[in-house]
């Protein structure tokens, strides 16, 4: 089978690092094409994936628009070369618009609610819409639910071990750290909505800094008074430092998503909020806010609590218990394409059951 695959963010590479990893051992072929945004196609080289680029994006309404022709144009001089037999991606309207165009289907993973436009743009032209099961939409008779989150296609033990980050991060041994992640408000789900305010990021980093290392990584260039605690890290190396952070504090919804599998404590703070999220929130793996009110005080009632890495691993352990093996559910349903599919709308809740046709 030959797999045409859009990644948008660099959330989208660990979606199908794996997936792609075991389509290609089984001896499918797969056409990786992506956007320059932030460390997407680092990630791709970090991995050794070989890819094409479509462009940087656009900027306003004008320039969303431009870059839309410009990514459709790219992906269908690609999808002619290539000649793939379907396309998947995560809620990309280029994928979705230039598969309808060439009459192939399109396999649509998403998780974003709020995503509105988005959404609108790429539906349409998608022939199966995927989402976790907490996703509080429903988006029709395309759509279908697994029991799992998308961060468990890299997350999971069966994919992720973590790696001691002391020398990575320049700490003594057993040096507690805590990890802010500062967003770029540049997407289009973002328009009008706010996370944590600037004179509360000075507070934080004040505070937390007397007891703790204190790391940054933002998406838009640091103010000089916080240059100083700004990560410098290979980006594949990410994951590992969430997993070893005492406490995450940020704006990204899916780092916070990846500390609740990782069972590191976190605080979300984003008026934007998802199903995800608010699963995750009830497990109690995350704590959400809409603004900076009360952020410091909650960020001290953890880090003043006993055993706390403890208590948040267990609570990940029940968050994902009966979960499936998404990676694996993926790879099912992309190679059996359409019977996978058939047997999906006979039966929706096969998505749901630990079968061994889920097995890589």
């Amino acid at each position: 089978m030959r797999v045409l695959i859009d990644i948008g963010h660099p959330a989208h590479v660990h979606y199908f690092h794996y997936f792609m990893k075991i389509m290609e051992r089984k001896g499918n072929q797969i056409l990786v094409v992506a956007r320059d945004k932030e460390v997407s196609q680092e990630l791709l080289s970090d991995f050794g994936i070989s890819y094409v680029s479509r462009g940087r994006g656009g900027s306003g309404l004008l320039g969303k628009l431009f870059y839309l022709i410009k990514a459709n144009y790219i992906i269908m001089k690609e999808a002619l070369r290539f000649k793939p037999d379907i396309f998947v991606s995560f809620a990309s309207p280029y994928a979705a618009q230039v598969s309808w165009l060439l009459r192939k289907d399109h396999i649509s993973f998403t998780d974003t609610e709020h995503a509105t436009l988005g959404n609108l743009a790429f539906m349409p032209f998608t022939s199966v819409i995927v989402t976790p099961k907490s996703f509080r939409k429903n988006l029709g008779a395309k759509h279908f639910s697994f029991n799992g989150f998308m961060e468990q296609t890299y997350l999971d033990n069966r994919y992720f071990s973590k790696e001691n980050v002391c020398e990575l991060l320049g700490l003594k041994n057993n040096e507690k750290y805590i990890l802010l992640r500062f967003v770029s408000w540049d997407a289009s789900h973002d328009i009008g909505h706010s996370g944590i305010h600037d004179s509360v990021k000075l507070e934080l980093i004040k505070t937390l800094s007397k007891t703790f290392r204190v790391f940054i990584s933002s998406e838009a260039p640091l103010p000089q008074e916080f240059q100083a605690y700004k990560i410098s890290i290979p980006a594949s190396k990410m994951h590992h430092v969430l997993a070893s952070a005492t406490l995450f504090i940020g704006e990204g919804a899916t780092m916070a998503s990846e500390c609740a599998m990782l069972g590191t404590p976190a605080i979300y703070i984003n008026s934007l909020n998802a199903g995800t999220l608010m699963d995750q929130e009830l497990g109690g793996c995350i704590f959400g806010f809409r603004n900076s009110t009360g952020v410091l005080e909650r960020a001290n009632e953890l880090l003043c609590g006993d055993a706390l890495t403890n208590i948040f691993k267990k609570r990940t352990k029940i968050l994902l218990e009966n979960t499936i093996d998404v990676t694996a559910f993926m790879v099912w349903l992309v190679e059996n394409y359409p019977v996978s599919l058939e047997t999906i709308t006979r039966n929706p809740e096969y998505l749901n059951t630990l079968n061994s046709d889920f097995k890589p």
